[in-house]
């Protein structure tokens, strides 16, 4: 991975309603421990004990910290892709220009075609996608016939590099 970086994308979770979804979860439950545990005052009609409040409390305060660390990071290099998913990936995956048919830069619906966003498998021959955000991704078609998107939030300045290298097909 010596090669000279000719273009780099770092993305994270940036959706509004994710974090304010998140931030009400823990507000509450945070609350909860601070009204039961710290205050002595029961938090609800029904409530947990002081273990079942931090069990619960636990998992969504990591599953919070978890989601603000998930990072895909892409470089385009001369001997072709980079690609991680932090933290699921630590090190970047390489994909060989050798081992790509068509690279292009696509429209896509994260929903219809992979189901969400993240690590995705795609249904009906779509392949699998790594995604944050968006509906524009680089698609990599590989000489094994099998496929990846991959997110991207700079679609002109990825297909303007790709073109410059003359990689960029379709």
């Amino acid at each position: 991975m010596e090669s000279e970086i000719l273009f780099s994308e770092k993305q994270k979770f940036r959706q509004w309603w994710l974090w304010a979804i998140l931030l009400i979860i823990n507000v509450i439950m945070f609350w909860g421990v601070f009204q039961q545990i710290i205050n002595g005052e029961q938090f609800g009609d029904k409530p947990m004990s002081n273990w079942g409040l931090l069990l619960t409390t636990t998992p969504l305060l990591l599953i919070t910290l978890l989601i603000f660390t998930i990072r895909l990071d892409t470089l385009i290099k001369k001997d072709g892709i980079y690609v991680r998913f932090f933290p699921f990936h630590w090190s970047f995956k390489k994909f060989s220009w050798d081992n790509i048919t068509s690279a292009y830069v696509r429209q896509y619906s994260s929903l219809l075609e992979y189901g969400g966003w993240g690590i995705r498998i795609g249904l009906f021959g779509k392949g699998n996608a790594w995604n944050i955000s968006g509906d524009k991704g680089l698609q990599l078609e590989f000489t094994d016939k099998k496929k990846l998107l991959i997110g991207t939030a700079q679609p002109e300045e990825l297909a303007a590099t790709l073109e410059k290298i003359g990689h960029l097909t379709k």
